[in-house]
């Protein structure tokens, strides 16, 4: 259970930094490539063994760490846009009501439990999710901003199902940090990619501010997957109870942040949608 707590901790934490970079005007791009370096670095330094580059192309996991890092650059531009133009609360909703796809693939394929109790948990939690992110106070047009929420969804939902598969499969406990280490590292390769052929663009302006902001949204981002692969791989914690309890308390506590720190108005039914997660969370852990 504290492996749970703590990936919800720092998913929250990522998501509070993206609201910030808007409110101090950091490069969101910059700080995100930066991200990806720091996490690579502290993933690489709690690597205990000794690696060769034969043995990690060998690795059942390497080709998946590709696209996950691949999938991770292109969904962290897409959340802290979506945090900034559609609010903090439409961004945890977006990337965490993908619960479903996770919580699916764990039930067909690895034949997770599947009782009364937790299906009226899990419809309760995906009721939870709209109720706290449907605002009817909001200068937002949501159907005119609909594709970065909707492409947010969709990759976070195949981003979680596929970490899942692998931590399965391929990724050992003591295999964490390597794993961890080369899926932070493509996702920082490929960032300074794109880096570089803006600089050849001559449309590279370099902000200093996305240093430090990139250091503290790489430490959190590592912890975020370390963790979530720590419990997943806790032996009784099923990969549903671990997705629909990780996502609808994220997005319930990101809403009451979003609330009291970032002034967002919450109404009577995102209120009762608090209370429905609260319901959710209960019936799913008990299930």
């Amino acid at each position: 259970m504290i492996y749970l707590v703590l990936s919800i901790t720092a998913s929250l934490f990522i998501f509070v930094v993206f609201k910030l970079l808007e409110k101090f005007k950091v490069n969101t791009f910059q700080a995100i490539v930066v991200n990806y370096i720091v996490a690579f670095s502290f993933g690489a330094w709690n690597v205990k063994e000794s690696v060769s580059v034969n043995i990690l192309l060998n690795s059942e996991w390497f080709l998946g760490s590709v696209l996950i890092g691949a999938m991770f650059i292109g969904l962290f531009t897409m959340m802290a846009w979506t945090a900034q133009k559609n609010g903090l609360s439409v961004a945890a909703v977006a990337s965490k009501m993908s619960v479903i796809i996770p919580i699916i693939f764990g039930i067909i394929v690895f034949r997770d439990s599947l009782g009364y109790q937790k299906i009226i948990g899990i419809v309760l939690a995906l009721i939870a999710v709209y109720l706290v992110s449907a605002k009817s106070k909001t200068t937002v047009n949501f159907k005119k901003n609909l594709m970065l929420p909707l492409l947010l969804f969709l990759g976070s939902g195949l981003s979680d199902t596929y970490i899942n598969y692998l931590q399965h499969t391929s990724v050992s406990e003591d295999g964490i940090p390597l794993f961890s280490a080369c899926v932070f590292g493509f996702a920082g390769i490929i960032g300074m990619i794109i880096l570089g052929g803006k600089a050849l663009r001559n449309q590279l302006q370099l902000d200093p501010k996305s240093i430090s902001a990139g250091t503290v949204l790489g430490l959190a981002n590592y912890a975020s997957l370390y963790y979530i692969i720590k419990a997943l791989q806790s032996p009784n914690m099923e990969s549903s109870t671990f997705f629909t309890i990780n996502n609808v308390a994220i997005v319930m506590i990101s809403t009451i942040i979003g609330l009291y720190f970032f002034k967002e108005h919450l109404t009577k039914r995102n209120w009762t949608g608090i209370g429905m997660a609260l319901i959710a969370i209960y019936l799913v852990t008990f299930a």
